[in-house]
């Protein structure tokens, strides 16, 4: 059994927690492990009919006094519930609700009440570096992902494949997010596709044959579902140079993404394998700024004439340059575009390459080298 990072605080939190993520990244389990009194399936179908049906039933099934930890699973299968939920908590401050949900676009669509002041809301991710780095298997994060029963398992490839298709391009068509349903398959190939990479609209709108405006609507349900990440460029810089304003969007997981492409059984290239540790350094970024509440802003710098640096994270007080490498030889070189933005900005800048390679490096320009897993484990420092 992993433990979960989030389990702690829930445990230690008492107020009433929303618990959002994808589907399959534990949010069942973590609340299984909360020992709750009463448990509100709304993914099974009869439950979910039966509370569609009558609106009072959660109040009526969770009044005994003996029932003070309730959790609800995908609450955003019936977002009026809330208000529900709502009155019980204001009338009933001993009972602590427990919710949790696979799509902030059917709260936020459904005009769902989301109990200001009374919910306390987090995002669970896939496994992370931390939850498993006794047996962590870097080849296996980055090709078939971490999805709990995905990385737990071996050969479960099928399953990601069944993950991959089904539910996104099935599920996603059911719900009515979107009516094209050519359209929407092109564009998720062209999304997993561009993972990790600047999006322009116009180009991706040509290429799959589908109306710019269009394209901008399916990155967001994308993201309204919590399937990507938005990394947004730096530009916060004075500079001859103009930094680039594009976007860039990263699968939540890189084994969805493989999923996706149908290609868990290829033999990846050095340069594949590069892209997608690229991508798995900054999703662990993003999650532990997610997970520790961190409220560090991350993003990416790239100007007009090549310069990049492949994620800042800017706290507070300063800013840190991350270049990620699949390499365990290191060049003078690879720091070039942290050099340039050290430059370009106003803060103190830390420059940090992040590599494959056991030892820890200085180089002349004070930029320093770090094995990726004691980068990892050195973030909380920041």
């Amino acid at each position: 059994m992993i433990s979960r990072i989030l389990k702690k605080q829930l445990l230690d939190d008492k107020k009433s927690v929303l618990l959002l993520g994808p589907r399959q990244v534990g949010k069942s389990t973590l609340c299984a492990e909360l020992s709750p009194d009463f448990t509100i399936n709304l993914a099974d179908e009869e439950q979910y009919a039966a509370h569609l049906k009558d609106p009072a039933l959660v109040k009526r099934v969770t009044a005994p006094e003996k029932i003070k930890v309730v959790v609800i699973d995908e609450v955003q299968r019936i977002p009026s519930i809330l208000n529900t939920v709502q009155f019980i908590i204001d009338n009933n401050p001993q009972k602590r609700f427990i919710l949790t949900g696979s799509s902030a676009r059917k709260l936020k669509h459904g005009n769902a009440n989301l109990l200001p002041g009374r919910l306390i809301v987090y995002q669970l991710p896939p496994l992370t570096y931390w939850e498993v780095k006794d047996n962590f298997d870097l080849k296996k994060a980055l090709v078939s992902g971490m999805l709990p029963e995905i990385y737990l398992n071996d050969n479960m490839q099928d399953v990601l494949d069944s993950y991959s298709n089904t539910y996104l391009r099935e599920e996603i068509k059911a719900e009515a997010l979107v009516k094209n349903v050519g359209d929407y398959g092109r564009f998720l190939d062209l999304s997993a596709i561009k993972s990790g990479e600047q999006i322009n609209y116009s180009k991706l709108g040509s290429d799959a044959e589908i109306k710019k405006d269009t394209i901008r609507r399916y990155f967001q349900i994308l993201e309204d579902t919590l399937l990507i990440h938005r990394l947004e460029s730096f530009t916060k810089v004075v500079s001859p140079r103009r930094a680039q304003q594009r976007d860039k969007f990263l699968f939540f997981d890189t084994g969805v993404r493989n999923g996706i492409l149908k290609i868990l059984h290829n033999n990846f290239s050095t340069t594949e394998l590069g892209s997608l540790f690229e991508q798995w350094i900054i999703l662990q970024c993003v999650y532990f700024n997610q997970l520790r509440r961190k409220n560090w802003k991350l993003s990416y710098f790239r100007t007009d004439q090549g310069d990049e640096v492949d994620l800042i994270i800017e706290t507070q007080h300063k800013l840190l340059a991350v270049e990620i490498k699949y390499t365990q030889n290191l060049k003078k070189t690879m720091c070039r575009g942290m050099n340039f933005f050290e430059q370009v900005v106003q803060k103190p800048v830390t420059k940090q390459l992040v590599y494959l390679g056991k030892h820890d490096q200085e180089f002349e320009d004070k930029s320093t080298a770090l094995n990726f897993e004691k980068f990892l484990l050195q973030l909380d420092s920041l």
